[in-house]
């Protein structure tokens, strides 16, 4: 094993995350690795100072009382009258127009509501014990691991020659529906690679957006929808989901 496979298993490794295996792999090392073994102990020592440590922050009520004060005044309401006119003049326009204007705000507001349960998500992973549930950087073992478990298995792909590692995967929980997630590292930073089965065969190209500081780059091949989020930068994360798309083309065309 070498430094860097050891590196991205200390967290694992730490909160007690990897089987008998993989664990002894990498407590070999870092018994013949002063580096590793000085950098498992300084998380070690992160994770009790952490423990420790009171992180909540009670807001003063004064801040409260700010915020109350600079918000807008409610602006007079119309009479019932000048409402009725105006219902009346414009009924049978807004009846043909509102259909297909709620239809859009209806999907908007399901798209959004979906990327937040997708960040939400991420957010739990990044918690101590949440991130993987089978430990492997080999897809022919992520890859199996999903099987019977999920209506469709995520295409497991690994890209470690193109700079992103694969660490895992793991079940998790987006619009009430089970879906598979692939783990993968950039440098020190996790991408999870959330993957949904769909009713849609149409190509979605990719789109980035942000929520909570971090980048959301969602799109739709196959049957499937794919959500990949990390805080690394919007580039790199485009320069991910490039690299598995095209991998994963050229496994379908081999």
């Amino acid at each position: 094993m070498t430094c860097d496979e050891a590196k991205i298993l200390l967290h694992a490794l730490l909160d007690n995350e990897l089987d008998a295996g993989h664990a002894r792999e990498v407590e070999a090392h870092i018994a013949s690795c002063p580096s590793c073994a000085a950098e498992l102990a300084a998380q070690r020592e992160m994770k009790r100072v952490l423990a420790d440590t009171k992180l909540g922050y009670t807001a003063p009520a004064s801040l409260r009382a700010r915020i109350e004060a600079s918000l807008p005044q409610a602006r007079p309401q119309p009479s019932r009258r000048s409402v009725l006119r105006g219902f009346a003049m414009g009924s049978a326009v807004s009846a043909l127009a509102a259909s297909g204007v709620v239809a859009v705000v209806l999907r908007q507001d399901d798209q959004q509501r979906i990327l937040s349960e997708v960040v939400s998500a991420h957010l739990r992973s990044l918690q101590a014990g949440h991130l993987i549930d089978v430990v492997s950087t080999d897809q022919h073992t992520v890859k199996p691991w999903f099987n019977g478990k999920l209506d469709v298995a995520p295409p497991v792909i690994d890209l470690t020659a193109q700079g992103f590692t694969l660490v895992g995967g793991r079940l998790d929980y987006i619009d009430a529906r089970a879906i598979g997630a692939v783990v993968y590292k950039r440098r020190q930073h996790v991408i999870n690679l959330f993957v949904s089965q769909t009713a849609s065969t149409e190509r979605r190209p990719p789109k980035t957006q942000t929520m909570q500081g971090f980048n959301c780059r969602r799109w739709g091949e196959r049957g499937l929808n794919f959500w990949a989020v990390s805080d690394i930068g919007g580039d790199e994360l485009a320069e991910f989901v490039d690299k598995f798309e095209a991998a994963m083309k050229a496994n379908v065309e081999g």
